[in-house]
Order: C-alpha cells, then sequence, then structure tokens
C-alpha cells in the first residue's frame, strides 16, 4: 500500500472511474479549475462537498479527509514482467534437469540433448539480455 496525498487520491479515483475534472466538476456544481486545483494539491474541497465527492469517487468521506492508505492498482506490465523472468528462470533449470535424468536412465540421444541445452542457454541469455536493459 501505498500513501497518497488527497489530491493524488482524488486524481487516481477519479481517472479510475473514467470521469475528466469536468465531469467530476458538473457532478458536484463547481469547476474543472477547482478539481485541478484539488489535485495539484493547491487547495481542497469544501467541507460541503466532501460527503458527495467521497461517494462519487467510491470511498468515505473519512477515508478521503485522511487520504487514507489505498493500495495501488496492480501494474498489468509489472505482472506480465515477473511472469516472464519467472519462467525464463525455471525454464533453463527445468532443461538441465531433463538432460541430466535423461541421460542418467539412458532415454536421451545426442541430438534431443543438445536440443534442450540450447533451449536452457537461449532462455539464460534472453533474461541476461532483458536484465541489461533495465
Amino acid at each position: 500500500m501505498a500513501e497518497r496525498s488527497m489530491g493524488e487520491l482524488i486524481c487516481a479515483l477519479r481517472k479510475e472511474k473514467g470521469l475528466t475534472q469536468r465531469e467530476l466538476a458538473e457532478k458536484l456544481n463547481v469547476t474543472d479549475k477547482a478539481v485541478s486545483k484539488w489535485e495539484r494539491n493547491l487547495s481542497c474541497p469544501d467541507l460541503g462537498s466532501i460527503p458527495a465527492l467521497a461517494d462519487i469517487l467510491g470511498l468515505s468521506a473519512d477515508a478521503l479527509l485522511r487520504a487514507a492508505k489505498v493500495p495501488e492498482p496492480a501494474s498489468k506490465t509489472g505482472q506480465a514482467a515477473k511472469l516472464r523472468d519467472a519462467v525464463l528462470k525455471a525454464l533453463p533449470l527445468a532443461m538441465g534437469v531433463a538432460v541430466i535424468v535423461s541421460s542418467i536412465l539412458g532415454a536421451l540421444d545426442w541430438n534431443s540433448g543438445l536440443c534442450m541445452l540450447g533451449i536452457g542457454l537461449v532462455c539464460l541469455a534472453l533474461r541476461a539480455f532483458i536484465q541489461d536493459e533495465k
């Protein structure tokens, strides 16, 4: 969880709801410039508009006033990167284990063994390449 200011909280939740500053302003009978100032932490909403604003944004007035800790939305690209990294870590190990076990059991020919090791090495190279780009 990340702690946010009231302005950051309003901005994030407004965008999450798919509202523009103007649309939010119209719902609250204020100007879009007022919403912009709230989001930039240059001013705060009037106390009278806090309950309606909280209701529109889908949280309690208390959470809005405290700019309570709210969970950051999970990044889909972050999840995909974690999955990719896990696969690129696990696949070379799995290929190496498969080659060793198959060799011990006598169920592996040279071509298959080299192919499996090659796949593992390609995964290691991809992982190193991706790490270098970061």
